[in-house]
């Protein structure tokens, strides 16, 4: 189990008001241990592609003679689970204040490679599903998967596996392409309409699964001949025969790739899906994932009670290229819009609006912002914010330029964070000689990281401002409300029964000493902390005094 962040509550009327706790504490002081509860809205969510973080086991680096000269970074380059373990087990994450790992597919790809520009390009990035049943050798064994889930959660990291529903692999001539009746080959996606985006393919060559299809199909051959050559065909079968009879689903080929895919749930106890290219997938396909994707998390805590973690609902976050917070519930396509929070499929969606907000607006305008929304518009659900990702070819700070702006906006805005591998290490995302996606997704910089003074003094910052959002959920997932404008200090408050959280935190402020006004949000006599220089004091007529060499405070009770 996880080791539990215990500290000292003390109840008093809070003063950074929000409505959730306004109304709801009594004046008197009231002391006792609570434990910080995880809270999903307020999550550390670190993204890194498998294949490129940490290559844990060079046996396994080829496979499938996946041999032929690719483009640069094109190809397989030895990243596996055993090596996001390894990390796990160094702590490299809980010094970052991560606690949720989402890692590209890991399932088998297809064998052979597709010519795109200079070189091949094999499926390194695990979204070219071949066998939805069984995870690449590259990427590792089931033995190493149950091996992550069991550290990840010993230090409190939950696992987020990602879904791929919509699409299989390209075609090659190792790879044919699925029967007729479980694929579309002949519509390529236009994007112009709500039709035009969900009955095609995204991009040439990626047969598209028949989502909307209600009628029952066998098993495409080439699974059939591969299981038998695996020996593993009937028990596969007998799986098949039990999860259509418990559900009553038609044999229709969404409900295969479920059932294949909630498999790893109930197997390994993984904590979450994202899933992809959702808005190319007709809605209610996610409301269903859904409800096997809870009723396989509810089997796997009822058949495993010593490895349940917490008692948080399985995690689902939606990809729908260009949502924004802004935006809501709903995802116009232009003829029709969707909610893809209500009927009950998503917890939360990634916000691809983050990045523009964040040039745009004042640390003010962009906090206030997105508190607002939170607890009003999306009240109950979530964003998940990010400023650089594996497909965003515009991102925030792509020369790396901007490492501690980049890390204040992420890491204190309201809503789930997502961190890049490389956010916090100021990985470069321009690579030179690459095409397209490929320039995002270079391997991480260890080197830089274990010898590179620079790159030293970026990651600290990261992992002060992690720690402090993990061992906050109000950070997070709490009501916004700014102090004062100049210097700019604002609090943050949460409170979930009788659990409380109060942080106050300032920016771009003078260094030496700050006399900072607390009156707002702590009692008389407090003694609290400043959480990135170590230092403390005592609140003396609603004020404390912090003397440090550093432009940034993160106040908490001590």
């Amino acid at each position: 189990m996880k080791k539990l962040i215990l500290f000292t509550i003390i109840l008093i009327t809070l003063s950074c008001k929000n409505k959730d706790t306004e109304n709801k504490t009594t004046a008197a002081e009231v002391s006792d241990v609570v434990e910080t509860p995880f809270v999903w809205e307020g999550a550390n969510l670190y993204f890194l592609l498998t294949d490129r973080f940490n290559n844990g086991d060079t046996s396994n680096d080829l496979n499938f003679d996946r041999t032929k000269e690719t483009g640069k970074l094109r190809g397989f380059e030895g990243g596996d689970i055993k090596g996001i373990t390894q990390k796990v087990k160094e702590g490299y994450f809980t010094d970052l204040g991560i606690n949720a790992i989402w890692m590209t597919p890991i399932v088998e790809q297809i064998h052979g490679g597709t010519d795109e520009g200079t070189g091949t390009t094999y499926g390194y990035h695990g979204y070219w599903t071949k066998d939805w049943t069984t995870i690449d050798p590259n990427f590792g064994t089931k033995e190493d998967l149950h091996q992550l889930v069991k550290e990840a959660h010993a230090k409190g990291i939950r696992i987020v596996l990602d879904a791929v529903i919509n699409h299989t692999g390209p075609v090659t001539e190792k790879d044919p392409v699925w029967p007729e009746e479980w694929v579309r080959t002949d519509k390529q996606c236009s994007y112009d309409n709500y039709n035009n985006t969900i009955s095609c393919t995204l991009v040439a060559n990626l047969p598209d699964i028949r989502t909307e299809s209600n009628e029952a199909v066998a098993l495409p051959p080439q699974l059939v001949e591969k299981w038998k050559a695996e020996g593993r065909y009937d028990q596969e079968v007998k799986e098949l025969d039990e999860f259509f009879e418990r559900t009553g689903h038609p044999r229709a080929p969404r409900f295969y790739i479920m059932k294949w895919l909630t498999d790893y749930i109930t197997e390994f106890g993984v904590d979450g899906y994202r899933a992809d290219t959702v808005k190319h997938t007709e809605e209610y396909v996610w409301q269903e994932f859904k409800v096997e994707c809870d009723y396989a998390f509810a089997e796997f805590k009822k058949s495993n009670p010593d490895k349940v973690i917490d008692d948080n609902n399985f995690y689902l976050v939606g990809e729908i290229y260009n949502y924004g917070i802004s935006s809501g519930q709903f995802y116009d396509f232009g003829d029709k819009k969707v909610n893809y929070f209500n009927p009950p499929s998503f917890q939360s969606l990634i916000n691809f609006e983050f990045k523009y907000n964040s040039k745009d607006k004042s640390y003010e305008d962009l906090f206030s912002n997105y508190s607002q929304i939170l607890q009003n518009e999306l009240k109950g659900f979530g964003t998940l914010n990010y400023l650089s990702s594996h497909d965003d070819g515009s991102p925030f700070d792509a020369l790396r330029k901007k490492p501690y702006v980049t890390a204040n906006k992420l890491l204190l805005a309201p809503g789930t964070a997502q961190i890049y591998y490389g956010d916090e290490s100021a990985r470069s995302l321009v690579i030179e000689g690459t095409e397209g996606d490929a320039t995002l997704r270079s391997f991480m910089n260890w080197d830089s990281i274990a010898n590179n003074p620079t790159t030293k003094k970026v990651l600290t910052h990261w992992q002060k401002l992690g720690q402090f959002r993990a061992k906050h959920p109000a950070v997070g997932a709490g009501t916004h409300q700014m102090i004062l404008a100049s210097p700019y200090y604002f609090c943050r408050s949460y409170q979930s029964e009788d659990y409380i959280d109060k942080v106050v935190v300032g920016l771009d402020l003078e260094k030496g000493k700050k006399v900072i006004d607390v009156s707002k949000v702590f009692q008389e006599r407090v003694m609290l902390r400043d959480a990135y220089s170590g230092e403390t004091a005592t609140v003396e007529n609603g004020k404390i005094t912090i003397d440090s060499g550093f432009n940034i405070v993160l106040i908490e009770k001590r």
